[in-house]
């Protein structure tokens, strides 16, 4: 397998080869065009912010302009601050990071093969690399993010204990679960440009249906069992977990051995449907 040539500073060139299957020949594959998933992360990243009056300073922007309408409009007004031992602010910025980065990820993984049909078009490397880069892009600025939970801890005198060990693996299973969801929504807004619309909608509800703005434990426990069943809940509860310490809830290992096993089934999921139909990726598109 040749080594990716890059045209100019955005595209990848590559002889057109035959499609690997999902074996080590696969893997290899991709290995080989890591160069070219460089390329297409920094493409991401330039892309979404080009031409914007402030630049990457929307990376911070966002969530903590977010956090502050929840804060008013969830904590205020609907009286949810001081329901626990956790900031109400804190507890916010916690959930908006990690749903903004699924929800922005998950968005722009959907578009990523539509966006790039003259690429696809005409030149060969490994589709997977465009839903990829995308949530690779997205992590960027998770981590970018991250330190902003800092001055807020520093101000609440309000400090994290032995559970900020486990963020890499809480960012492992964010990272894994929409990356699942992703590779889904790609290949599927190939065929049915339905999605495009979809999506947006679907995230919106998401939102609510998530533990964004509130803690699992407003959640009435007759609905316990219905409303966990959204895979987001284990992921974002682990998250604020890992950032935040306290007490967990009594059954975060439940559900978050249901978001683990939902996330794995996804991604092999989506890894083997977008493989299965990417070869008719450049005819659709």
């Amino acid at each position: 397998m040749p080594d990716p040539a890059l045209l100019g500073k955005s595209e990848v060139l590559v002889a057109a080869t035959d499609r690997p299957r999902l074996d080590g020949r696969f893997w290899r594959e991709l290995w080989a065009y890591r160069e070219a998933f460089r390329v297409l992360v920094m493409r991401s990243i330039r892309v979404r912010y080009k031409q914007t009056a402030v630049g990457v300073a929307w990376v911070v922007l966002r969530p903590v302009l977010l956090v502050a309408v929840l804060t008013v409009v969830f904590g205020f007004l609907a009286g949810l601050r001081g329901q626990g031992p956790i900031p109400y602010t804190l507890l916010v910025l916690s959930g908006v990071l990690g749903w903004q980065f699924f929800a922005s990820a998950l968005a722009e993984a959907a578009n990523s093969l539509v966006a790039n049909a003259q690429i696809i078009g005409k030149v060969y490397c490994p589709r997977v690399l465009f839903p990829a880069s995308v949530l690779a892009s997205a992590l960027i600025d998770l981590v970018v993010t991250l330190p902003l939970m800092i001055p807020l801890m520093l101000w609440y005198d309000y400090l994290p204990g032995w559970s900020l060990l486990a963020l890499p693996f809480a960012l492992l299973l964010l990272a894994t679960i929409t990356l699942g969801f992703g590779l889904w929504a790609a290949a599927l807004n190939v065929r049915y440009r339905d999605f495009a619309i979809l999506i947006p909608f679907a995230l919106q509800i998401g939102f609510f249906a998530s533990p964004v703005a509130y803690p699992l434990s407003v959640i009435p426990s007759t609905w316990q069992w219905l409303y966990q069943l959204n895979p987001m809940v284990g992921v974002l509860e682990f998250l604020r977990w890992c950032l935040l310490g306290g007490e967990a809830a009594s059954n975060l290992p439940a559900v978050l051995a249901w978001s683990v096993l939902f996330a794995g089934v996804q991604l092999a999921s989506g890894l083997y449907y977008f493989h299965r139909v990417e070869r008719d990726f450049a005819d659709i598109v």
